[in-house]
């Protein structure tokens, strides 16, 4: 190299080197901003599992293997498949309580805590703060049930098939993207109005292999079937009837943290009873093994039989750590008669509680206020925040005083069936909206039209309860038709909101309720058919108040915007509340043990096994 060159070399590094610092220095700022692979994702704060933890502090690592438990379910089924909306699918196939036993997602939840996934199908999750993307990395060891490995285009493969051809999910339009970054890593990027939640929702969702299940057919209903990467597949279906599902002997994931102590028997079976006598008595006779108990009359005088008396039969109490849930009678408010919030709210006046609460149920139940009942997230008792009253400022009409201060309670009675008091102002409120008293009939001023409606019922229970508000209603001269149908017909009304008026128990309540209240009160899932929002609600201070706390970073400021949508939801009279027991009560026959602790959700019967 002559001198010349090397000068004019030497000149260029000079012009170079501050661009070349720059860029380095930017590459290195990037990496140090990079959002590090986790082994958990928590919706709030720290996951509370170290990355080293053995197992779920609610399972037995050590529990026996092998035997059978047998489950009653009253109805019938005629799919087995849950995520469509065609057909009854069994529940147990894919169920948070009794177990995704045939099916994986990336992730699950430790029941121990309020929101926090760990890994299953992921080995890790990677998620920036602002939770604009999240990255998921495969186990390597992660295995269909036909020995194919799960793939990250498997992942891709089932969001495209949930979305086009599953049951209507509004975080859907929320994905701006699925792709393939790795040999084992699949990223899922999000839109700008997505909410923190997203990732958790991602990372539930069930996976599919792409080379076993059809698009094209997965959208009917069907007795075959899907192949998944789950611990049980189905050994026998009896249409209608039972389902038997077998453990695999080549179950990839046995020995993950997450699955040491929980899939522990041999053979699980699901038995179809016609109605809930029938299911009773057959758990007498031992055709099954357990039972969550819903009667408060049963569990206090129903269980005198000889396999109780002979200690065969155990009736035990789990506390639970979780929201009470909305048990309710609730109001379909697309329909001309319930449109009015004052006819809800006064028909709020008509239910006795107390005189139920004695005369039906021996007084073992609590009255239901709150949605998010018995819980730091209930806003009954509590007058508004600050931070409530800023959420709440743009929707004033949208809470009634008495549930902004906190004084709101469910109408007290007498317990003698008809209060007056509480007649007397629920006729008042009825007036107000537009009724008048013609002969024995409550009629509409402006129509003539009888105030009338149909109490759609499925169970016995269910139809008592509903007998005996109609008998209340009745005496102001409401005419109710109480209506009991087959468990088919039932929920097929409900998936079209086929109905005026149903009894509904939003029993799973999280202490970090999330998306699902998109499903249960959103104006979008009002007008889909198949979600849960049975009562039509199209409030836009609702959709505020769950975007609202979707978005909270902070678990302060979570709990309020929860409060706050507590608060609308009270004061739009969507239900009429009814109960909740104060534990979880269950009866299982002593062929089965469980774990000494429970999760904050009381009862975990996928961590049980078979006594020896």
């Amino acid at each position: 190299m002559t001198e010349t060159s090397r000068r004019l070399c030497a000149r260029l590094t000079l012009l170079l080197l501050p661009a070349a610092l720059t860029v380095a220095l930017a590459v290195h700022a990037a990496h140090a901003d990079a959002p590090a692979p986790s082994h958990a994702i928590a919706m709030h704060g720290a996951p509370a599992l170290p990355p080293d933890f053995e197992h779920l502090p609610y399972a037995n690592a050590q529990a026996p293997q092998g035997g059978r438990i047998s489950y009653g379910m009253v109805g019938s089924f005629d799919s087995l498949n849950p995520f469509i909306i065609k057909g009854t699918a069994p529940r147990a196939l894919w169920d948070e309580d009794w177990g995704n036993n045939l099916w994986e997602s990336l992730m699950v939840r430790n029941r121990d805590e309020p929101f926090t996934l760990y890994g299953l199908l992921a080995e890790s999750v990677t998620v920036p703060e602002d939770r604009s993307f999240v990255e998921f990395t495969l186990r390597p060891e992660a295995r269909w049930a036909d020995g194919e490995k799960v793939t990250p285009e498997d992942v891709v493969f089932s969001y495209e098939l949930l979305k086009e051809n599953g049951r209507p999910k509004g975080w859907y339009k929320r994905v701006a993207s699925v792709e393939v970054t790795g040999e084992r890593q699949v990223r899922f990027t999000f839109t700008e109005d997505a909410d923190r939640e997203i990732p958790l929702i991602v990372a539930l969702s069930p996976i599919f292999p792409k080379h076993a299940v059809s698009a094209e057919s997965f959208s009917q209903s069907s007795l075959e079937p899907l192949l998944g990467s789950g611990p049980y597949e189905v050994a026998e279906v009896r249409p209608g009837t039972s389902i038997t599902l077998r453990k695999r002997d080549d179950y990839w994931g046995a020995d993950l943290p997450v699955k040491r102590g929980f899939d522990n028997f041999e053979e699980i079976r699901l038995e179809y009873f016609r109605d809930a006598n029938t299911h009773f008595e057959a758990f007498k006779k031992g055709i099954f093994d357990y039972h969550p108990e819903g009667d408060p009359g049963r569990w206090e005088s129903g269980y005198q039989f000889p396999a109780v008396e002979e200690g065969r039969v155990k009736l035990e109490a789990f506390q639970t750590g979780v929201p009470k849930g909305m048990n309710a009678f609730i109001f379909n408010t697309r329909r001309q008669v319930f449109a009015d919030p004052k006819v809800r709210e006064a028909l709020t006046y008509f239910l006795d509680f107390e005189w139920l609460n004695e005369n039906l149920f021996l007084g073992a139940y609590a009255r239901t206020a709150s949605f998010f009942e018995g819980s730091e997230l209930s806003a009954v008792g509590r007058p508004a925040s600050r931070e409530e009253e800023r959420l709440l400022a743009p929707y004033r009409d949208a809470v009634v005083p008495s549930v902004m201060d906190g004084s709101y309670q469910p109408p007290q009675s007498d317990g003698s069936g008809r209060d007056r008091a509480n007649l007397r102002q629920g006729l008042t409120l009825l007036q107000e909206a537009g009724y008048r008293r013609e002969g024995d009939r409550l009629v509409n001023e402006k129509t003539g039209a009888p105030l009338a409606f149909e109490i759609l019922v499925m169970s016995r229970e269910d139809e008592r309860l509903a007998l005996s508000y109609k008998s209340v209603l009745e005496l102001v001269g409401i005419v109710v038709n109480v209506r009991q149908v087959d468990a088919s017909q039932y929920w097929e009304r409900l998936k079209s909101f086929d109905f005026d008026m149903i009894r509904f128990n939003y029993a799973f309540a999280s202490l970090s309720p999330g998306s699902e209240q998109n499903f249960r009160w959103s104006s979008a899932a009002a007008e889909q058919q198949g979600s849960f929002n049975f009562a039509g609600a199209a409030n836009p201070a609702i959709d505020a108040m769950i975007k609202a706390l979707l978005s909270a970073k902070h678990r302060e400021s979570f709990v309020a915007a929860v409060r706050a949508l507590d608060r609308v939801l009270i004061s739009g009279f969507y239900v009429v509340p009814l109960f909740h027991a104060p534990a979880e009560w269950v009866a299982y026959w002593t062929r089965l043990a469980h774990p000494k602790e429970s999760s904050l959700y009381g009862a975990e019967p996928t961590s049980w096994w078979a006594r020896r």
